[in-house]
């Protein structure tokens, strides 16, 4: 019995290991890429974004250039944290299926179509090319944050080392005391020690799971500032379809919007708000934001000479 017992504690102690590993994903795991292109808004420059289903908000009824959201602002994709893996006795709810053959079947009759009627033509493209990655790269705000949480990362990963000890230790204190229990006692330091091993499992999970919350939140507000600068400079240049510079084989720098976006971010986003080491961005009281530099189109062309 004692021999399972101290399995099932090495299974769970490499599960901790695994979260641990998560836990050190670097900044760059929480953010995606974005569209690969998209409509610069200058119908409504100061429209604030609908909230999208099951965004996590710090405020039901804050300004919308105060939201933080995991999903960014206007429309961006979600920043999805890394995967966590099953809680140990429970499989997935769905289990995954071989791919199904081409369907043989008769489709109903096709509705009919009318003819559609002639519409107003869309504008000529006038194209800006944008890279984020490189923006996030020179952004002293992401740099900022990124140092904060791999800190956190090294603290989760040193206390889980001393804890995977302490429990390697407890396991072989008790396997070598076991001959001088009684079966009550015996009992009794089972259940002591899966308490505590569940109990670390659950500690360290949560710890992991906050210092990724934090990173969507970091994340969110950087985001957040560069769509916004995005749009303000395409429109000062007079350009209506962003693309991203990931996504196009080549072009010359005329075309290319990052430099002018990066000096805009960096002036109006120096920092960003990190919660608390511990406390998850959904119980995050955020602090009023302070005064910050003026992002308005008419600044754009002169940070495009710099």
């Amino acid at each position: 019995m004692i021999q399972n017992h101290l399995e099932a504690a090495r299974t769970t102690i490499a599960r901790i290991s695994l979260m641990l590993v998560l836990a050190a994903a670097p900044l760059t795991g929480y953010a995606q890429s974005g569209n690969g292109w998209f409509v610069p808004d200058q119908a409504k420059p100061n429209a604030a974004p609908a909230a999208k289903p099951g965004a996590a908000t710090t405020g039901s009824r804050q300004p919308a250039d105060t939201r933080a959201t995991a999903t960014g602002s206007g429309g961006g994709q979600a920043i999805a944290p890394p995967p966590i893996g099953p809680a140990e006795g429970m499989g997935p709810l769905v289990d995954q299926q071989a791919p199904l053959p081409p369907l043989q079947a008769t489709l109903p009759p096709m509705p009919e179509i009318p003819s559609i009627p002639k519409g107003s033509p869309t504008p000529a493209a006038i194209v800006g090319i944008l890279s984020v990655p490189d923006i996030l790269r020179v952004s002293a705000a992401y740099q900022q944050a990124d140092k904060e949480l791999a800190a956190r990362r090294n603290k989760i990963n040193e206390d889980g080392q001393k804890e995977q000890n302490a429990l390697r230790e407890l396991g072989q204190t008790f396997a070598n005391e076991r001959a001088k229990l009684t079966p009550e006692q015996i009992r009794a330091r089972e259940k002591e020690y899966a308490d505590r091993v569940n109990d670390s499992r659950r500690a360290f999970s949560e710890r992991a799971r906050i210092v990724q919350e934090a990173g969507q939140y970091v994340m969110a507000q950087i985001e957040r500032v560069i769509e916004t600068v995005a749009q303000q400079v395409a429109a000062s240049r007079g350009v209506n379809l962003v693309l991203n510079r990931a996504q196009v084989l080549g072009t010359t720098a005329d075309f290319d919007l990052t430099p002018q976006v990066a000096d805009v971010v960096n002036r109006i986003l120096p920092t960003v708000v990190i919660p608390p080491d511990g406390v998850s961005p959904s119980t995050f009281n955020v602090p009023v934001a302070g005064p910050r530099v003026s992002a308005k189109p008419e600044a754009a062309p002169a940070a495009a000479k710099n």
